[in-house]
């Protein structure tokens, strides 16, 4: 069937799974075994791969480089939300939340360090850049509270 399509097989990529026990990525998914929070019950799931996770970090950093401090801070956030929008758009089955969460910490910490290369600060820029600052003021968008509005966290 495979030459009828016109199709190879990339022998060093094709494997056998035995579920549970074996977990493969595909199409920036982790499948394999997870488990509930609430009971502590392993099933059969997905979640995002360390890769798309490597890759949203990469896009993310590049974004918040030093060397794009010439924008306006309100343009730097509005690209990041439309990366993270996208991003989290086709990331949203299975268990997300420890990804959504470790991708808000991450953005925080670069937008905030990107802040304080503009404006020539030299502290942390804890309390001059905070959270409520990056997030009410600049329109940063928080992923973890996204799970909240996804149709079956409510069922």
């Amino acid at each position: 069937m495979m030459q009828r399509l016109k199709l190879t097989i990339n022998e060093a990529k094709t494997r056998v799974c035995q579920l549970p026990k074996d977990r493969f990525d595909f199409l920036g998914y982790t499948f394999g075994r997870c488990h509930s929070w609430r009971t502590g019950r392993a099933y059969l799931g997905t979640r995002p791969s360390k890769k798309s996770l490597t890759l949203i970090i990469g896009a993310l950093r590049e974004c918040t480089d030093r060397r794009t401090t010439w924008q306006e801070a309100e343009c730097l956030v509005s690209q990041i939300n439309r990366k993270l929008m996208g991003w989290s758009n086709y990331f949203s089955l299975g268990p997300v939340s420890p990804a959504y969460h470790a991708i808000d910490e991450y953005i925080q910490h670069r937008l905030r360090r990107w802040l304080r290369a503009k404006h020539k600060v030299s502290n942390t820029g804890k309390f001059r850049f905070s959270n409520e600052y990056l997030h009410d003021r600049l329109g940063l968008i928080r992923l973890y509270k996204r799970t909240a509005t996804f149709p079956w966290a409510t069922a």
